[in-house]
């Protein structure tokens, strides 16, 4: 059986790049706060929040953790090509290619439909998928962004919720959602697993690195992210999964 981790990272387009009618729509509360300070609260939020959605952001980091090979592959936002070199030994032109030092971890810079588009490729050989919080936010985020710019999904992870092919942590540490949910780190550091928020990078600091380009940072943490809920998913294999 083959079986896989994957994380995405996400990162909203500019707010005033959004048509009127949706700024609209997504202010439509904050509009109505008599309060400046609280109104400008709402503001912030609402431009923080479209992040988390297909229809404001896009999908800036795939990595996927292949738990047969006990190896990793990171897709990318590939830098402008016009400010990055391409290596040398790049068989497709425009593409960026590196490893880690351990040679554990694959990363590869690709435009956004190549990295769906990888991603539904491998999906395909894959039997089990493994995530944290992906039920909720990964698969539902990159089935809209695939079909909005015209890839094809190739499996669907939102079927039977109670099934064997989409393993959900926070679904299973919640006991499906019967009991309080915590982030990725609260349960590594429970667990004794080391947390990627202690590499001095968190999700919530995505935007800025994005926006200070250092998109590779982004796909290094997005990395130990998936090796943290592999981690995660052998405590609950070994010890919870009683299938």
């Amino acid at each position: 059986m083959r079986r896989i981790v994957f994380d995405i990272e996400t990162c909203a387009y500019p707010f005033e790049t959004l048509s009127e009618s949706q700024r609209e729509y997504l202010l439509r509360y904050a509009d109505k706060e008599p309060d400046p300070e609280k109104r400008q609260m709402m503001i912030d939020d609402a431009v923080r929040y479209t992040s988390l959605y297909p229809y404001t952001s896009k999908c800036i980091v795939i990595g996927i953790y292949d738990v047969e090979k006990e190896k990793s592959y990171v897709y990318y936002e590939r830098a402008s090509l016009e400010t990055t070199p391409v290596q040398e030994n790049s068989a497709v032109k425009g593409v960026e290619e590196w490893t880690s030092e351990d040679g554990k971890v694959h990363y590869k810079g690709l435009s956004e439909k190549e990295i769906l588009e990888s991603f539904w490729r491998v999906a395909k050989q894959v039997d089990q998928f493994i995530t944290f919080n992906g039920r909720n936010f990964d698969v539902p985020f990159i089935m809209m962004r695939s079909a909005m710019l015209g890839v094809k999904v190739s499996k669907n992870l939102m079927g039977y919720r109670y099934g064997d092919e989409h393993i959900d942590l926070l679904e299973q540490f919640t006991f499906y959602g019967l009991t309080r949910k915590f982030n990725l780190d609260f349960y590594c550091q429970s667990f004794g697993i080391e947390s990627p928020k202690s590499k001095d990078i968190s999700g919530m600091e995505v935007k800025n690195l994005y926006e200070a380009g250092r998109i590779k940072d982004i796909a290094v943490y997005c990395s130990k992210d998936i090796y943290a809920t592999y981690k995660l998913y052998q405590i609950w294999n070994e010890y919870l999964n009683l299938k």
